[in-house]
């Protein structure tokens, strides 16, 4: 099977990490970086490739066979048009686009042209959320009731301080954080259809919101709560929890979503489930059946690529399709409306 190229547009951090993906992925190689920072060209040339300024000049001089979208987000619609148009496949990073009506715009397209368009939600490759998620698939919960999910941690004054753009309001937990949690409480509960919303600034006084209180209604009937918080000393949250990635550390005994159901409860990411025994009474003077389910846990980076070169060269669909990337901005759209208007916003 022979090689394919891989360019990357975006030479930051999460540009960095699909750079390194390509690099340890059997049967792909990095073809160009495409980044005017002109701390880009170093990465290049560490990588042996040619630095370009714009995706255009990629398109036109270097045609690779898949490209990685990992650029500021207004560039994520406009950018991924452009690969449409030339007949290449793109892994775009989340979210899709900074609007809903952006993203409408990109779906059609995909949609139209038949594109393959990844998207960027890495932590659907996740073995352990697939394994979370075959559990609920399975019935073992009973009917799903309730999740309860936090994603809460503290940021340091240098992030801030390094991107003052994340004092303002945008550049928040709740449109740089909460779509990873969106997409994951969507593959274990289903589709969501109303959210409430409290947002406080407390802490920081920052225009921005640090801390969010989320309701959620999904479309089967179940409800969930979520916390939000950017300033909490607090290690519930997936990337403190499911070691997938060392930068962070982690902690075994603490878990950031509980998925609860008429049999039984899943804690994840340790995949600790407490159950009654098929066909015995539900009861809460009962005791549980406590067992903590296998898991594996693979850089979900890496399969996300792995996947991406299978998308490359037509022999799977994308796991993340630009209607999902679209449906998880919506929620989070949503969930800033019902912050702001103090109101139930229904997504139906």
């Amino acid at each position: 099977m022979s090689e394919l190229r891989i360019a990357v547009a975006g030479a930051g951090y999460i540009g960095q990490a699909h750079v390194a993906a390509i690099a340890a992925t059997p049967g792909l190689r990095l073809s160009a970086i495409v980044d005017p920072a002109p701390a880009a060209q170093a990465l290049a040339d560490a990588a042996g490739v040619p630095r370009l300024d714009a995706l255009e000049d990629l398109l036109a001089q270097h045609r690779p066979d898949g490209v990685v979208l990992a650029t500021p987000n207004a560039l994520h619609v406009p950018q991924a048009l452009a690969c449409i148009a030339a007949g290449v496949p793109c892994l775009l990073e989340k979210p899709i686009a900074p609007t809903v009506a952006e993203a409408q715009t990109l779906v059609q397209a995909v949609a139209k042209h038949e594109a393959r368009v990844l998207i960027g939600h890495h932590r659907a490759h996740s073995p352990i959320m697939e394994a979370a998620a075959q559990v609920v698939r399975s019935g073992r919960l009973g009917r799903v009731v309730a999740v309860m999910g936090s994603a809460v941690f503290y940021k340091p004054d240098r992030y801030f301080e390094a991107g003052p753009w994340r004092r303002e309001v945008g550049g928040g937990p709740i449109l740089i954080n909460l779509i990873h949690e969106v997409h994951n409480l969507r593959l274990l509960c289903g589709e969501v259809v109303a959210v409430q919303a409290m947002a406080s600034h407390a802490v920081r006084q920052f225009p921005v919101e640090d801390t969010v209180a989320i309701n959620l209604q999904f479309a089967n009937g179940a409800l969930g709560s979520f916390m939000l918080s950017d300033t909490a000393a607090c290690a519930r949250s997936w990337e403190q929890t499911s070691q997938e990635n060392p930068a962070y550390p982690s902690y075994d005994d603490e878990d950031c979503y509980v998925v609860t159901g008429t049999q039984g409860s899943l804690s994840v990411p340790t995949l600790r489930f407490k159950g009654y025994a098929p066909g015995s009474e539900a009861s809460w003077w009962l005791p549980f059946t406590c067992e903590t389910l296998p898991l594996q846990r693979v850089d979900p980076i890496l399969r996300q690529m792995a996947h991406f070169a299978q998308v490359v060269r037509g022999e799977a669909a994308p796991k993340v399709s630009a209607a999902d990337g679209l449906a998880n901005l919506r929620v989070t759209e949503a969930v800033v409306q019902a912050a702001q208007s103090g109101t139930l916003v229904s997504l139906t």
